[in-house]
């Protein structure tokens, strides 16, 4: 079973930055690809970011540029640093793991980010 804990999220205003986090139990980064799905207020979770096994990124375009995922294989550690953040980006950011592409068999509970203008 695939466990997900996400942290990191919190207020802030237009232009700054944050960095979740998302630790990971088991064999996580080896065995599933690992990414970001978000909901705003009123609308559907949507992926915004993920990563193979291998390292390969996707990136959705309203983050693309601003947003970065990584990982730490040795601390089972999944990151997502948004920058440039705008009201817009305001949602429930979610850590997911699958063996699917995108990936969401497993989700974490979620954290807030509120970005005000």
């Amino acid at each position: 079973q695939v466990q997900l804990v996400e942290s990191g999220g919190g207020l802030v205003q237009a232009g700054g930055s944050l960095r979740l986090s998302c630790a990971a139990s088991g064999r996580t980064f080896s065995s599933y690809a690992m990414g970001w799905f978000r909901q705003a207020p009123g609308k559907e979770r949507v992926s915004i970011a993920a990563m193979r096994t291998g390292g390969t990124t996707y990136y959705a375009d309203s983050v693309k540029g601003r947003f970065t995922i990584s990982r730490d294989i040795a601390k089972n550690t999944l990151y997502l640093q948004m920058n440039s953040l705008e009201p817009e980006d305001t949602a429930i950011y979610y850590c997911t793991a699958g063996s699917r592409w995108l990936p969401s068999d497993y989700w974490g509970q979620g954290t807030q980010v509120t970005v005000s203008s």
